[in-house]
């Protein structure tokens, strides 16, 4: 099978990082693309970033349609353009917040979000009730490292260890969930430290996306998610009135 995996922002760096985890996350078989669009923010750190980033997003899912992948992941933990994802794609497109949120439902009683920026926490917490996950959910925690600083800072990892412990005390989470595909490289380390399930949302939706691949089943094209009517756009978006839909 082949999954798109699509870093909703443009810096090559992070895609690259991105693609090495969900290789990891890879079945025999399943051929994995990790790519990122030529238009929108450097990263995705506010809600202005995340509505800039949808464009490049569906651009895309265009792409990949006519290449015939078969699933997507969206590799940003605000799922950014999810819906109007699915109503573009005829495979299953998952976003890496509702994979970990859902997966660490299934490890524990509740879990804790450990994310980059302390002003991106209101959306997680907007996600968690979007994916049923409210009575799950008991606490987001913001470390404070800009999301292109993850990768450079030294203290990074130490810096997540030590408030993925503080969080998982305070909020009584049995499970960390890691709120930015950025931090997916360490998942397994500060498990490892902590330890508790650490859930990253790379990984996790790689799997889901595998499993509903694997098992022939494709997003429904009726009701909300079927292709949206074509029409004319204007401007600098003229091109995405003939995207064609699955």
């Amino acid at each position: 099978m082949r999954i798109r995996v699509i870093n909703p922002n443009t810096t090559e760096a992070m895609t690259k990082a991105i693609g090495v985890v969900a290789e990891s996350a890879a079945w025999p078989g399943t051929s994995i693309t990790a790519v990122n669009p030529a238009m929108g923010p450097v990263s995705i750190e506010s809600h202005y970033d995340e509505a800039l980033s949808v464009p490049g997003v569906l651009a895309e899912i265009r792409r990949a349609e006519i290449e015939g992948a078969d699933g997507y992941v969206l590799a940003c933990f605000g799922d950014p353009g999810l819906d109007a994802a699915r109503e573009l794609a005829t495979g299953p497109v998952l976003g890496i917040a509702e994979a970990a949120m859902h997966m660490a439902s299934h490890l524990g009683r509740g879990f804790s979000v450990v994310t980059t920026l302390e002003r991106t926490a209101g959306r997680a917490w907007d996600l968690a009730e979007r994916y049923g996950m409210s009575r799950f959910c008991r606490g987001v925690h913001g470390c404070d490292i800009a999301v292109l600083d993850l990768e450079t800072n030294p203290q990074t990892k130490d810096i997540l260890i030590e408030l993925c412990r503080r969080a998982a005390r305070d909020d009584g989470s049995e499970v960390i969930v890691l709120g930015c595909a950025g931090m997916a490289g360490v998942s397994r380390d500060i498990s490892a430290e902590i330890g508790l399930p650490v859930i990253d949302g790379v990984a996790a939706a790689v799997n889901l996306v595998q499993s509903l691949v694997s098992m022939g089943l494709r997003k429904s094209g009726h009701g909300e998610f079927a292709a949206p009517p074509v029409k004319p756009y204007a401007g600098l978006l003229d091109s995405f009135g003939s995207i064609p839909a699955g």
